[in-house]
């Protein structure tokens, strides 16, 4: 007999405003990133910042499959990787070592994503790392970083170094291991993500043509986040953000509760 998941009930009167909000949008990024096939079962992690609350952040409850996933759903945290509110789901130990990291290095970031896609690890396998091959390569180059692989993140002795080696970048390749973007919302790091992997995509497409690669001069590439600011109109993921959430809303309803 075919097991069903049974969704939690609403924690919208529980919680802030500013922090439903955030939830919504959270729990919207999953079931983007499930959309988008860029999801590895329930293997990899989204978190956000609570408004007003730095200790705490959001992330998935470890279990659910990221098409599953609604704002009450949602897991809040402290430093210790512990549940604010009671719940029935656990966290997954990787993905707290990880983004708590980052968010408590990183006070400008409130949203941290992070995937196995097979172009993004497959890339991070590549001595080169991201190439500038196209369009979409220049951006994430304008800000990327790089950590080596240490085994599954399950050991805080990896945050300093993974810190370390992500600095001040939005984008960070971790290597044989996948992708990671950060931003100052879910909607900027969702961009992000989508900018890195097209351009991790379109790399292994093109490597794969077996013909001769041109890369962009770093002369073309020196203006890049200028130019991500003129695409934009300034206002970076805001700006496809609502047409992502319209579409979720005829293909995966239900995020929002």
């Amino acid at each position: 007999m075919q097991q069903q998941e049974t969704a939690p009930p609403s924690i919208r009167s529980q919680v802030s405003d500013a922090e439903w909000q955030i939830r919504v949008d959270l729990a919207a990024a999953y079931r983007l990133v499930a959309l988008f096939g860029w999801d590895d079962l329930i293997f990899t992690h989204i978190s956000a910042r609570v408004p007003g609350e730095a200790e705490h952040f959001l992330i998935n409850p470890y279990g659910q499959l990221f098409d599953e996933i609604t704002a009450s759903s949602l897991v809040k945290v402290d430093a210790r990787g512990e549940p604010v509110l009671e719940t029935r789901f656990p966290v997954n130990p990787a993905g707290f070592t990880i983004h708590s990291a980052i968010h408590d290095a990183r006070p400008d970031v409130q949203c941290v994503l992070h995937t196995h896609t097979p172009s993004g690890v497959a890339v991070s396998a590549q001595q080169g790392g991201l190439l500038p091959l196209s369009q979409q390569s220049i951006f994430p180059l304008a800000s990327l970083a790089y950590h080596d692989y240490e085994g599954v993140a399950l050991r805080d002795d990896e945050k300093p170094r993974l810190v370390r080696d992500l600095g001040n970048a939005n984008h960070m390749i971790l290597r044989n291991h996948g992708l990671l973007t950060c931003g100052r919302s879910v909607a900027e790091a969702f961009l992000a993500m989508y900018t890195l992997e097209s351009a991790c995509r379109i790399q292994i497409l093109a490597q794969s043509g077996g013909a001769g690669l041109i890369e962009i001069p770093l002369s073309v590439r020196a203006n890049a986040a200028e130019q991500a600011r003129q695409v934009t109109k300034g206002l970076g993921g805001g700006l496809a953000w609502p047409g992502l959430l319209r579409r979720l809303d005829r293909l995966s309803p239900g995020y929002a509760a």
